[in-house]
């Protein structure tokens, strides 16, 4: 690890123990002002840390956020992975979990499918976000505006004749997804993949991540996979519930029984 690193990362513990002013950061550090402040500054920029009035430095409002953020998407793919598995053993098809992070739709667990067709998906890859269903999703919970600007700032590669054209033609397919609750990909990333998939939901409401099942056309056709569609959406709510605290919650055993 650099000097630079490992010294502005030493900030952190020593502010979680309260404010402190420049002197007192430069004089633990063992560092000259100016480069105690360099950091400072460095880190602020980040929302690391934060100068308040009386000069001192606290940790930011961002180190907490980020915290909260892992904690949660370590969680939901804790409780999810149990429902995701044994709908994989349900359908024999792949199943994903992926969550909405710095501008990226990232998949974060996969269980394969038991067929020899294998579909190319890595966990911590990002998705195909103008076409994958995890995405529309995930997007599609965001406040309007944030859902117009992503929109306006994708690019909207023509992966098959069945990718999503426009930045106008995918906040209509949000709006879509929006409403019905659930979404698919039909051929848009690559024209033998199918999937459907569905939101999870934290106790606020808000979709924390999305899961989908997805197979290939030699397998089964994309009828037969939309048929599925209440085996996907039964089980995201399952999650979701577990993962709120509902009081109403469904095991995996429950969810695999009861298909």
């Amino acid at each position: 690890m650099s000097q630079t690193v490992d010294r502005a990362l030493s900030i952190l513990p020593l502010l979680a123990q309260g404010p402190a002013d420049l002197g007192q950061v430069a004089e633990r550090l063992g560092v000259h002002k100016s480069t105690a402040l360099r950091l400072l500054r460095t880190l602020h920029e980040h929302g690391l840390v934060h100068r308040q009035q009386d000069q001192r430095y606290r940790l930011g409002a961002r180190l907490f956020a980020l915290a909260q953020e892992a904690v949660e998407n370590l969680d939901v793919r804790d409780i999810a992975h149990p429902y995701l598995a044994a709908l994989n053993e349900r359908t024999g098809h792949t199943v994903h979990l992926a969550v909405y992070e710095e501008g990226e739709v990232v998949y974060i667990d996969k269980v394969e499918s038991r067929y020899p067709v294998r579909m190319y998906s890595r966990i911590g890859k990002p998705v195909a976000i103008t076409v994958a269903a995890v995405a529309k999703l995930l997007l599609a919970d965001l406040p309007e505006p944030e859902r117009r600007a992503v929109a306006a700032r994708l690019d909207y590669p023509p992966y098959t004749p069945r990718s999503t054209p426009n930045a106008a033609a995918f906040l209509k397919e949000l709006a879509t997804v929006r409403e019905q609750g659930w979404a698919t990909d039909l051929g848009g990333h690559e024209e033998s993949i199918n999937c459907v998939g569905a939101p999870i939901r934290g106790a606020d409401g808000r979709v924390v991540a999305a899961m989908s099942v997805s197979a290939p056309n030699v397998v089964v056709t994309a009828e037969e996979l939309l048929a599925l569609l209440p085996q996907v959406r039964s089980t995201a709510e399952a999650i979701s519930r577990e993962y709120s605290g509902s009081p109403a919650v469904s095991d995996a055993k429950d969810v695999k029984d009861s298909a």
